[in-house]
Order: C-alpha cells, then sequence, then structure tokens
C-alpha cells in the first residue's frame, strides 16, 4: 500500500504535477521527492507514481527518481522560460528515451509509449504530457499568484482568467 500523498494540490496534468512534488508550506519548502512528510525519496516516487496515475505502467525506483528528477528540472525551466534553449534541450534529451508506436487495436488505431529502459517512463510521459498541453493549451499553463504558493496548474475555467491553484490554503486566502 502506498502512503497518502501529502501535496496540497494534485490532480493536474501529469506534466504539472510532476512539478507539484516541490511545493511551500508557512515559507517552508517542500519535496516529495527528499523526505516530505517523513517519505523516502523512492516512497516518494511511489506516492507520486500512484496520484498521477501512473503506478500500473511504471515502477518506482532509484533509476525513476533520477530520471523524474532530470525532467522535473526541464520542465521548471520551460515553464518559467520558454525561451530557455537549454530547457528545451533538456525536455529534447528526455524524450530521446522513449518513442511513441502506433498500433492499431479493436476500437481503431491507437498508439503505446516504448522504452529501452523503463525507468525513463514517468519522465518521458510527464514531459510528453507537457507537449500535449503545449500543443493543445499553451497560455493555460499558470503558476499560482496567491503570495508564496507556486504551485503550477492548468486553467480550465471557461475564460481563462482563473489566478489561484485551487488548494485548499490558496483558496481560504482568496
Amino acid at each position: 500500500m502506498t502512503a497518502a500523498d501529502p501535496r496540497p494540490l494534485t490532480g493536474e496534468p501529469v506534466a504539472l504535477d510532476l512539478l507539484n512534488t516541490r511545493w511551500t508550506v508557512d515559507g517552508t519548502p517542500l519535496d516529495l521527492f527528499a523526505g516530505a512528510a517523513g517519505l523516502t525519496r523512492v516512497e516518494g516516487v511511489a506516492v507520486w507514481l500512484e496520484s498521477a496515475g501512473l503506478a500500473d505502467r511504471f515502477r518506482a525506483g532509484a533509476p525513476a527518481l533520477v530520471h523524474l528528477l532530470t525532467a522535473r528540472e526541464a520542465l521548471s525551466r520551460a515553464v518559467a522560460d520558454p525561451a530557455d534553449a537549454s530547457a528545451r534541450a533538456l525536455l529534447d534529451a528526455v524524450l530521446d528515451h522513449g518513442r511513441v508506436r502506433l498500433t492499431l487495436t479493436p476500437e481503431g488505431p491507437g498508439e503505446r509509449a516504448e522504452f529501452a529502459d523503463p525507468a525513463w517512463g514517468p519522465a518521458w510521459t510527464a514531459v510528453r504530457a507537457y507537449l500535449e498541453l503545449l500543443g493543445s493549451a499553451p497560455g493555460r499553463v499558470r503558476t499560482c499568484a496567491s503570495g508564496d504558493c507556486g504551485l503550477r496548474f492548468h486553467d480550465t475555467s471557461p475564460d481563462g482568467t482563473r489566478l489561484r491553484c485551487g488548494s485548499a490554503a490558496c483558496h481560504d486566502r482568496a
């Protein structure tokens, strides 16, 4: 059984959910992959995989942790500055570790991700999800405007004007 996810905001698209593995409570920075809530680093990966809906596809372990940290850094830099060429290169480097294979399923055309090293799967999936967000709603990837929160969210409001992440703490501040 996986421990409960201690993060204040979950359920965002997987790329943003990976970014939200770092958060702040009362000015104290916390990191799901660095012992937040008394979890080991690998337990933090297991909690994130479960929360992100990836636990049935990928295994938590030290290699997956290293790759997730790489992807998280690349995503953080790319979201902060979309023009950052080094962030784009790092995202591309993560994507080099997987590919999409087209398939034909009983329901019709499909696709399946393939990895030479399955430990890259979660990181690759998060970066690919970011590309999908950029393709469908690039202006709706937001950083919470509530004080020192800093959590990332996908603005799904009808008029695209949401400012806060929706965590309980930020909702109460509003």
